[in-house]
């Protein structure tokens, strides 16, 4: 059977024993729940990607090659800690691309994301005020195409709003209802409890995240426009990707921190900057 909506928020959070590194002993910032969200990634040359990244962080590669992931979602029940739900930023879809990175201080492993793609106006801006991250405002829907499947379609689109140039992401996406194989590749793609960003002065920031293991599954998709990858400088191969798909995940969220780095690894690093909205 296909893996199931299995946890809460309160398991969740006391399941450690998979965690690389302990929780961060102070109080999370952000709850947010994660749903059919689908996991589809590429073989990049190491090279290309890591010209991309800040100079404090390093590619993480798996078989000799950088991965790049796109991840389109939709997530509710995000609730910012001693605060009540708030209307209009704790239900909205939400488009990632983002690759895997080791910072070179304490080689930790985590995610550097490109771009995040979000509907809620105010959800972007706390990104980018309080997460410092490249989250953009558009247009967004997911629907299920057939709500009576147990593992129907979902059709997503999203298009950035004023952007220079177009930004469109169109897709269609399902289960097949069966686990995935959790494998080297899937941990090393999927298994991250921490993200990574940098000021527009280079210094890196971490942001520790928790989560029971992705309970990922086999997928199948059709992507009908990708316009992420080429507008932040990726260059995708004409290869299917590797994908899988996951129904339901809870997750915590830590504010940042800064990464102490040697002052030779800031200089001349190349920072890519989101816009201004």
């Amino acid at each position: 059977a296909a893996a199931s909506r299995y946890t809460d928020w309160k398991s969740a959070l006391s399941a450690t024993n998979h965690r690389p590194w302990p929780l961060p002993n102070r109080p999370w910032t952000m709850q947010q729940r994660w749903n059919d969200l689908l996991f589809a990634h590429w073989p990049v040359p190491a090279a290309e990607i890591g010209a991309l990244l800040p100079s404090t962080l390093s590619v993480d590669v798996y078989d000799g090659t950088a991965w790049v992931g796109v991840v389109p979602f939709w997530m509710d029940q995000v609730r910012y800690r001693g605060l009540p739900a708030i209307p209009g930023a704790n239900r909205f879809p939400e488009l990632n691309l983002r690759t895997y990175v080791r910072d070179r201080t304490k080689n930790t492993p985590g995610v550097y994301f490109f771009s995040l793609d979000a509907a809620s106006p105010l959800a972007v801006a706390v990104a980018r005020m309080f997460f410092k991250l490249p989250d953009y405002l558009a247009t967004m829907s997911i629907a299920s195409e057939d709500p009576e499947k147990p593992n129907g379609w979902f059709r997503y689109k999203s298009e950035r709003r004023m952007a220079e140039r177009p930004v469109k992401f169109e897709a269609r996406y399902r289960s097949l209802g069966k686990p995935a194989e959790k494998a080297q590749i899937e941990y090393f793609l999927t298994e991250r409890y921490a993200l990574f960003t940098a000021d527009h002065v280079g210094e890196l920031f971490q942001g520790n995240i928790h989560h029971m293991p992705w309970p990922l599954e086999q997928a199948e998709a059709e992507f009908e426009c990708n316009d992420l990858p080429e507008a932040h400088g990726i260059r995708l191969p004409d290869t299917k990707p590797l994908l899988h798909y996951s129904r339901e995940l809870f997750v915590y969220v830590w504010d940042l921190e800064p990464v102490p780095v040697l002052n030779k690894l800031r200089q001349g690093a190349a920072v890519p900057v989101p816009k201004p909205l």
